[in-house]
């Protein structure tokens, strides 16, 4: 399980727009990174509309965005274009860094457990160090509190 202070792990991901993303190349910037369950179902569709409507301010404070998510390249290709997304989602396919991230967890619904994504969002500082962690996130008023805590860094 990841924590506060710990240096993010390390990754490289493809993505629905271009080149694949590695963390550390993102240093000295800021990265936000937000886990979600599935594309195109209700509270992750609502997740990544508010993202992408902030984008250009998490940008003018130096900071990058990434969804991530189990889902393919193209079904992140299809999610954004369906919902004008502009918040680069990245495909975890294998499972592998949700895993290192931690939230890959145990979950239940109508009394049946089944493994999923925790929704969960990670701020990683320009060192490569986490920030700040928010689990079991609620999606209004996530991205700004999120924003907040970019410009506070």
């Amino acid at each position: 399980m990841t924590e506060t202070g710990q240096t993010a792990p390390d990754f490289t991901l493809p993505q629905d727009a271009g080149d694949p993303v590695t963390l550390s190349a993102q240093r000295p910037a800021p990265v936000v990174l937000y886990f979600y369950p599935k594309d195109d179902t209700s509270g992750c569709t609502k997740e990544a509309v508010a993202f992408s409507g902030l984008l250009t301010e998490f940008e003018a404070a130096g900071a990058r965005v990434f969804g991530i998510s189990k889902d393919s390249v193209v079904k992140h290709g299809k999610f954004r274009g369906k919902h004008d997304l502009t918040v680069p989602l990245l495909s975890d396919e294998a499972g592998d860094v949700c895993e290192r991230y931690g939230v890959w967890v145990e979950k239940s619904m109508y009394g049946k457990t089944y493994m999923g994504i925790e929704r969960a969002t990670f701020l990683i500082d320009g060192a490569g160090r986490i920030a700040r962690i928010w689990r079991k996130v609620k999606v209004p008023g996530h991205a700004e509190e999120v924003l907040e805590a970019v410009r506070a860094l």
